[in-house]
């Protein structure tokens, strides 16, 4: 399988990354270490118990989550790559606040044979799958109180997939929001309802720049119109959860993604009005092509390797924005900071005994409860205050309950 990842400017792939990663402890199988994270522990023989499973943090808002996939087709988009008579197709998953969660299943972090197409492009096919649970219920009953669900669409980064920023993605259905993850077909790693695997290419043909991106988020934004008008978008027909319908609010949308997918919103929105306000986790923001317009709505950045000071790229976007704009780094951020990794490799970590440098060298020398406090603080307070009007004051200025946040004039 070869594919075209994203090059961070040391020159490592997000691929190579985990690669290396799992390398420096791949003493101990990780399949004894960790145990299947889609199995019944009782399931098969030497079975871990499920307190050895990597885990995702609990989000911390007062409703618990629901999730359901969708099946789209964007049928204004031919596909050549799939042959005559199909269209752009993509899987989406959109999360929310739930009623009762008591009788449905919780989600995994990725659907088991995406992530062993995953494992297997990494150079690991030997391994168990190592994605945890998430907070996330399939199929429970959304939350309904009488006001429609303000909505956050989100894109993944280059050669990754829709689940790798769940500790966000959870956080803000749990604080009352809508979700809807996008897998941006020939870039990531997915699994259709008819079994098939969807794995990034290296096909210079194939729909993958931030361009192309953009055009996915808009598209699922017109899906969005129609879960909110009570029509279902899902091209299978699938039975959705109990209230979904009707029950988002398209007039107070926002938009974050990570590397690619940050540049993919900043892209969605100069296009695309329907977009209140964007976020950016550590995205390169090397438009193709070159921004032709100001921005004059609401946009963060949340820099990492990718800063104004040393991407002529980001200073350029920067110097486009004309409404309400923050731009903030934690100090010891690398770029994979701002997404599960945080969470998720400190427990690889203590499983194959890593040393304290080895982990820092996948993950950077910010502290990782903060680097996840980070992730579910700061996106909610931005969204708070551009779709739901709240006032708080996360946002102001440096914060003793956050050290490592730098505020970038």
């Amino acid at each position: 399988m070869i594919t075209t990842p994203f090059i961070s400017r040391k020159g490592m792939t997000r691929r190579g990354m985990l690669g290396a990663a799992l390398a420096a402890g791949a003493a101990v199988p990780l399949a004894a270490a960790a145990g299947p994270a889609w199995a019944d522990p009782g399931a098969r023989a030497g079975a871990v118990p499920a307190a050895a499973r990597l885990m995702l943090p609990v989000p911390t808002g007062p409703h618990p989550v629901g999730t359901v996939q969708l099946h789209l087709v964007d049928r204004s988009r031919p596909d050549d790559l799939a042959g005559p008579g199909h269209f752009r197709e993509l899987m989406a998953t959109v999360w929310y606040p739930a009623r009762d969660v008591v009788r449905y299943p919780v989600a995994p972090w990725m659907p088991a044979g995406a992530f062993q197409a995953f494992l297997a492009d990494v150079g690991f096919s030997e391994l168990a799958p190592l994605g945890p649970f998430t907070a996330g219920h399939v199929g429970a009953p959304v939350l309904r109180t009488g006001r429609r669900l303000p909505v956050v669409v989100f894109s993944h980064g280059a050669h990754s997939h829709q689940g790798d920023h769940t500790v966000v993605v959870q956080e803000l259905a749990s604080h009352g929001y809508a979700v809807v993850t996008v897998a941006h077909q020939y870039d990531t790693y997915t699994e259709f309802p008819d079994s098939r695997i969807a794995v990034p290419l290296r096909d210079r043909q194939a729909p993958t720049l931030p361009g192309d991106f953009a055009a996915d988020l808009r598209f699922v934004l017109d899906c969005v119109e129609q879960l909110a008008a009570g029509c279902n978008p899902d091209v299978d027909h699938k039975e959705l959860p109990a209230g979904l319908l009707g029950s988002l609010d398209p007039r107070r949308t926002g938009a974050f993604g990570w590397s690619k997918g940050g540049t993919a919103t900043a892209c969605a929105m100069l296009a695309d009005e329907r977009i209140r306000a964007g976020l950016s986790l550590d995205g390169p923001m090397q438009m193709n092509p070159p921004l032709a317009g100001d921005l004059d709505r609401p946009f963060m950045m949340m820099s990492a390797v990718f800063t104004r000071a040393t991407d002529p790229e980001a200073a350029a976007f920067w110097s486009h924005l004309r409404g309400w704009r923050l731009n903030i780094q934690a100090q010891g951020a690398v770029h994979v900071s701002y997404g599960d990794n945080e969470a998720l490799f400190p427990q690889v970590a203590k499983l194959f005994g890593w040393s304290g440098q080895q982990l820092q060298d996948v993950i950077g020398t910010l502290d990782p409860d903060e680097a996840v406090k980070i992730q579910q603080a700061y996106p909610l307070a931005f969204f708070d205050e551009h779709l739901r009007h709240g006032r708080g004051h996360l946002l102001d200025g440096p914060s003793p309950s956050f050290p490592a946040v730098r505020f970038l004039p």
